[in-house]
């Protein structure tokens, strides 16, 4: 059998395709072998796309697929330097094996979403007009009078509450930073960014030829006058902030310290674009967005559907004012042109329903008693000492570990070993200045937080 094997592969590589095999009479005078074995060979070579049976006529030659082997070389040159610092993506979004806890993944679990909500709108929309029609350039209408409600509220005095007309709906948060940037600063420009931030922020950056200006984040807010001094040595007039819990570390401005910051930035003449990933994450502080007391278009506020409602919903809000708006919308017109009515009619669907606001109340109880079990795993294996702050929102614990962890080494042994975290690197616009790393919260399986804290000691 391995000689007529060899004897059929060798005609299968070097007679043309199309060509006739010897009969199965012939190959088994020729091998010595039986019908049924020159008919099992036959059988292989065709499930491997090397033969072809065809009824009445015999078995005939495919070949084998010549491979080439390509030369990528040439782009090298063409494209000259590369816009992002490493990967596109941070470690928080890659995949992980069954069975890997995962503290690694921003988003929360599937058991903390408003799964019915979702679902019923979604059936719902797509018998209206929603499935068939266009969206308008800017978004929904009634959408946009969402997200300008939801600033208003809490705005003072009234007529300087955002309208519908300075909002523009866009793909989700991430998008939105691109295109802002892209609006708003030229390639070659500096942009300042707290230090650690958003990943995402900072990938953005490097993709629109941004110059990443670092200000180290204290315990809580930038300093003012670092601020200040950052602005006025690079020229930036972009400022990328999360006041509230942080994405990595979870801190949170104070009322006093925004107001310091934003009176720098308005003596800069500066944007200060407000990222309120978290805003339905408040679990024991209120947000007072920087829009809500902004007069002058000075902040550029986003805010996403996507990590609260579902990450399928793709849909965020972005409110500006003045010429900033107009570059904006112009930006956004030509990103996406629009987006997908359905996604947008089926978000403010759940988002009006009474039942929205009990989703929230109770995720944000289930994220409180999520956050203390993490928090409590961190001290007891890692020591108090390792844990920066007990946030009062977000998804996020920021863990400090022993100066001189490898950290990139330690996830990757981790991953091995079956707990997914992300290493503290990805979230610095420069050098970091500690060994960290960060633990999400919202993940499946809380039940196995001391053992994922225990396999990460153990490592250590």
């Amino acid at each position: 059998m391995p000689a007529l094997d060899e004897r059929l592969r060798t005609l299968v590589d070097t007679a043309p395709p199309g060509t006739r095999l010897p009969s199965t009479r012939a190959l088994v005078a020729e091998h010595s072998v039986s019908p049924l074995t020159v008919q099992s060979v036959i059988r292989r070579l065709a499930a491997q796309g090397l033969v072809e049976t065809r009824p009445g006529s015999g078995n005939f030659t495919i070949g084998r697929v010549r491979h080439h082997r390509a030369d990528f070389t040439w782009q090298t040159t063409s494209l000259g330097q590369m816009r992002t610092a490493g990967g596109t993506a941070a470690s928080a979004l890659m995949a992980i094996p069954p069975g890997t806890i995962a503290l690694h993944n921003g988003y929360p679990a599937p058991d903390l979403l408003p799964e019915r909500l979702v679902r019923s709108a979604l059936g719902r929309v797509t018998r209206t007009s929603a499935a068939t029609t266009r969206a308008g350039i800017y978004g929904d209408a009634d959408l946009r009078d969402w997200f300008a409600a939801e600033v208003a509220s809490a705005t003072l005095p009234t007529a300087n509450a955002p309208t519908r007309e300075e909002v523009v709906i866009t793909p989700g948060g991430q998008s939105a930073l691109t295109s802002i940037f892209r609006a708003l600063a030229d390639p070659g420009d500096a942009i300042v960014m707290e230090s650690p931030t958003y990943w995402g922020a900072i990938a953005a950056a490097h993709q629109t030829g941004l110059r990443i200006v670092p200000v180290a984040r204290q315990a809580t807010a930038p300093d003012p006058a670092e601020l200040d001094a950052a602005l006025q040595s690079s020229g930036a007039k972009l400022i990328y902030a999360q006041p509230h819990f942080a994405n990595p570390t979870g801190a949170l401005w104070s009322p006093d310290q925004s107001e310091e910051l934003m009176r720098v930035v308005r003596d800069r003449r500066a944007f200060l674009i407000e990222d309120d990933w978290a805003h339905d994450f408040a679990l024991d502080a209120p947000i007072h967005t920087l829009v809500s007391d902004d007069l002058n278009g000075h902040v550029i506020y986003v805010r996403s559907l996507t990590k609260s409602v579902s990450p399928a919903f793709r849909v965020a809000g972005v409110i500006a004012r003045g010429p900033a708006l107009a570059r904006i919308r112009s930006a956004r017109s030509v990103d996406d042109l629009f987006v997908s009515g359905l996604l947008q009619a089926a978000a403010l669907d759940v988002v009006s329903d009474p039942a929205w606001r009990t989703h929230v109340r109770r995720m944000q109880q289930q994220l409180r008693v999520r956050r203390d079990q993490l928090a409590s795993a961190v001290i007891e294996h890692l020591g108090p000492e390792s844990l920066t702050q007990l946030p009062q929102g977000g998804l996020n614990l920021w863990v400090r570990l022993p100066d001189g962890t490898d950290v990139l080494r330690l996830s990757a042994e981790s991953r091995s070993a079956g707990v997914a975290f992300a290493p503290g690197p990805d979230w610095f616009p420069t050098e970091p200045n500690g060994a960290y790393i960060r633990l999400t919260y919202s993940g499946p399986e809380p039940q196995r937080y001391p053992e994922a804290l225990a396999t990460i000691a153990r490592l250590l």
